[in-house]
């Protein structure tokens, strides 16, 4: 199978990159840099909004899996004029440039954490009512949406996974990407890590290597539809916190601050149709995966990524 992995290069393309290259297939990455990693992809150059490039990328390709997002929940409140411009715009045209280069296939990472808003009931089903309260969440809906436009008028075939929260190396931890990373490097750095609210929200988290294991299925299985994608397990931040002491044996300090308007006060996924549809099972506990990160960081600690 012929793949072009859109993002490539980030926290979650690069597994999947990996993982795919692993089992065989031919892989193309699109990034706007080279690696700092080695590996066998077949690199294109560019920024998402080069038509051009991007056209020429998706030439001979079977499948695109679109891992790329230019914002997080937090950089999305603070622009969202540029998280649709550079996120939904882009996207679209990666949809127009299909039809016109003749790629079919489509799997397109939204976000299980943002587009559920305030879920009615947990743990959260794919029919559940998307009601994000957050800038990001509304894009990654929008993007589904016109997703679902390519493929009643122009025939493209869809997977959208809807990932919790995923963490593991190569995550940002600069402090605006991912709890778990940002929590590791404080206390790395011996600083406290900013938390909003009062330490009791819980999210579903799922280890990257995991989450690249189930797209790395779907690419080879195939069909279409929406999946949720995470562990069927919620933990509080203050959970987490407890994790992280117990795996590194560092002190955990922390500054409460006031809780944001755009997080969600709970999200725990029901992720069984992805099992079912693509023979995959979340197999990584959340000890096991924040010692790998944990571990992966201290090495790498310097900013390699």
């Amino acid at each position: 199978m012929k793949v072009l992995v859109i993002g490539g290069y980030g926290f979650i393309g690069s597994h999947v990159s990996e993982e795919l290259i692993r089992r065989g297939h031919y892989v193309r990455v699109y990034a706007r840099r080279p690696p700092l990693f080695k590996t066998s992809a077949e690199w294109f150059f560019g920024d998402f909004h080069d038509s051009a490039k991007l056209a020429e990328s998706l030439v001979g390709i079977d499948v695109v899996v679109h891992s790329l997002s230019s914002t997080v929940p937090a950089t999305s409140a603070s622009d969202p004029v540029s998280d649709i411009q550079k996120n939904l715009v882009g996207t679209v045209v990666l949809l127009q440039l299909m039809k016109e280069v003749g790629v079919g296939r489509l799997i397109y990472l939204s976000s299980g954490g943002t587009v559920y808003g305030n879920p009615l009931v947990s743990p959260v089903v794919e029919s559940h009512p998307l009601n994000p309260i957050s800038s990001y969440g509304a894009v990654k809906v929008a993007i589904e949406k016109f997703i679902g436009v390519s493929q009643h008028s122009w025939g493209v075939v869809p997977i959208i996974f809807r990932p919790s929260n995923p963490y593991g190396e190569r995550q940002g931890h600069g402090g605006v990407q991912g709890l778990i990373s940002t929590i590791l490097s404080n206390a790395l750095r011996a600083e406290p890590t900013c938390i909003y609210g009062d330490g009791s929200s819980v999210r579903d988290y799922i280890y990257v290597k995991d989450l690249a294991v189930l797209i790395a299925n779907s690419v080879e299985v195939g069909g279409e539809g929406i999946y949720n994608a995470g562990s069927g397990r919620g933990f509080s931040v203050g959970e987490i916190i407890s994790v992280i002491k117990k795996v590194t044996g560092l002190p955990v300090p922390a500054k409460y601050l006031p809780a944001r308007d755009f997080d969600v006060k709970e999200v725990v996924l029901e992720s069984g149709s992805a099992m079912s549809a693509f023979g995959w099972r979340p197999t990584t506990s959340l000890e096991h995966g924040v010692k790998c990160h944990f571990e992966w960081l201290k090495r790498f600690k310097s900013d390699a990524f």
